[in-house]
């Protein structure tokens, strides 16, 4: 970063402070709403948060930079809604700012798990588990919660459990945090999430309390909390953090809890009709939904894993077994019975050289088909590479003495590449399991003593 540039950020940062001192002040001595105070300098502040977070040091993983500077716009925009329609006409969408400060929440779990994680592979999956946990935990404390309040709270049923919705996500939030702060052991990083979040849950909490009390009263100090909790968050991402390895298991334990609580929660709509409002079963539906959703991507890419692992072991060329299947076979042999063969063609370079490396990989493959008739079943051929070719076969010498001369008969006729009739022979090293780690060597020993001696087949001996 060049000097002139990271004077600016620094600027930038400290901007936001002074900002917020600036709008305490202003609150204290005029404690009456005003649109420059209220409106202007608040929603700047939060728009300067999100400038923060954005052009935060590249050292961050750029989709916790992508996810916490989205949040932090998103509640911005919602803010800035809520603020207009108190001080002007027309008013704008009323439902634009519950709507942000709602998809606020799955933004600021998502960055907020991608920051303090050393995760850095990013999978569609993740995305898809925040909204699940989200959704989960909103019907518990919609199940909870939602009947006693809607007899407390003024208004429909959708505002009273907007009302709680906000909380559960503080909670959800507050409790990933508190548990990464212990795993990292104080981590600076993680330290002031924790505070931003701490302080986005009081301030929620205080809303609730007075939404539901004395009622609450648009401009008060306390809405301070909310705009702090975005300058730290902006700012966490300017320190270098204690990564954490923990994410995968908190997320999949959260998910499950999840889908309990929704579960039992529908169950019980099932069974005793009207005991919840039909907008705490919301919720719940999503979460199995979403769940469902979930399960057949992972069961999906658990498909697409089995067979990328499977292509990894085949030789593109032939499809044979490559030579990492080849090596974990021979590992799986122990002191078991078998014979280990390694084979080398005799006359191969100069007909590839001759005739090009099209009609080498012709001729390979031919003599590949060849050699996977004649090869028992239960064993295992493969291209180890260029023209090195293994065998695994499991029984007595005897056994692996047969199919080595089956193998050197399968070449003893010509092949046809590309108009010509071309002949090869090969050379092969045998050796017999003793429980040895030398294997491979004994066998190329041998493999050689047979190509010296014009071909054939050579078995290794002490």
């Amino acid at each position: 970063m060049a000097i002139g540039t990271a004077r600016a950020y620094a600027k930038l940062r400290a901007s936001v402070f002074a900002l917020l001192i600036v709008h305490v002040i202003l609150r204290l001595i005029f404690p009456t709403p005003s649109v420059f105070a209220d409106l202007y300098i608040y929603n700047a502040i939060a728009l300067l948060s999100t400038a923060v977070a954005f052009f935060a040091p590249t050292f961050n993983d750029h989709l916790a930079r992508l996810a916490l500077s989205s949040a932090l716009f998103l509640w911005a925009i919602g803010s800035i809604a809520t603020g207009w329609n108190d001080f002007y006409t027309p008013t704008i969408w009323p439902n634009l700012s519950d709507l942000c400060y709602i998809l606020f929440y799955p933004f600021i779990l998502f960055g907020l798990i991608r920051a303090l994680t050393a995760h850095r592979k990013f999978h569609s999956l993740e995305l898809l588990d925040v909204v699940i946990i989200i959704f989960g935990f909103s019907t518990l404390i919609a199940a909870l919660f939602l009947k006693s309040a809607m007899a407390h709270f003024i208004g429909s049923s959708t505002s009273v459990f907007l009302s709680i919705v906000y909380p559960i996500g503080d909670v959800v939030l507050l409790s990933m945090a508190l548990i990464i702060v212990i795993v990292q052991r104080r981590a600076l990083r993680s330290l002031l999430f924790l505070a931003a979040i701490a302080s986005f849950t009081v301030t929620d909490i205080y809303f609730l309390y007075k939404s539901g009390t004395t009622g609450y009263t648009f401009a008060q100090l306390t809405d301070d909390g909310w705009l702090l909790g975005l300058i730290l968050m902006a700012e966490a991402l300017w320190h270098h953090g204690g990564e954490s390895e923990i994410s995968e298991r908190i997320i999949s334990s959260s998910i499950t809890i999840a889908m309990i609580f929704s579960g039992a929660i529908l169950t019980i709509s099932a069974l005793r009709r009207g005991y919840l409002p039909d907008v705490a079963l919301i919720p719940a539906i999503a979460t199995v939904a979403l769940a469902v959703v979930r399960m057949a991507a992972a069961l999906k890419d658990a498909r697409s894993a089995s067979t990328n692992l499977e292509l990894s072991r085949i030789d593109e060329l032939t499809g044979l077994a490559n030579r990492r299947r080849f090596m974990t076979e021979i590992e799986l042999l122990d002191n078991k019975p078998g014979t280990l063969l390694l084979l080398d063609l005799d006359g191969f370079k100069s007909i590839n050289d001759t005739l090009g490396h099209g009609a080498g990989d012709d001729l390979l493959r031919q003599i590949s088909l060849r050699f996977s008739r004649v090869v028992p079943h239960g064993s295992l051929l493969a291209r180890l590479g260029g023209d090195e070719f293994g065998v695994v076969i499991p029984g007595g010498a005897r056994h692996g003495s047969e199919v080595s001369m089956a193998l050197s008969s399968t070449v003893s006729y010509p092949f046809v590449v590309e108009g010509h009739e071309v002949t090869v022979g090969v050379s092969i090293g045998r050796v017999i399991n003793d429980g040895s780690n030398e294997l491979m060597r004994r066998a190329d020993t041998a493999m050689y003593e047979a190509k010296r001696a014009g071909g054939g087949s050579v078995l290794w001996k002490p």
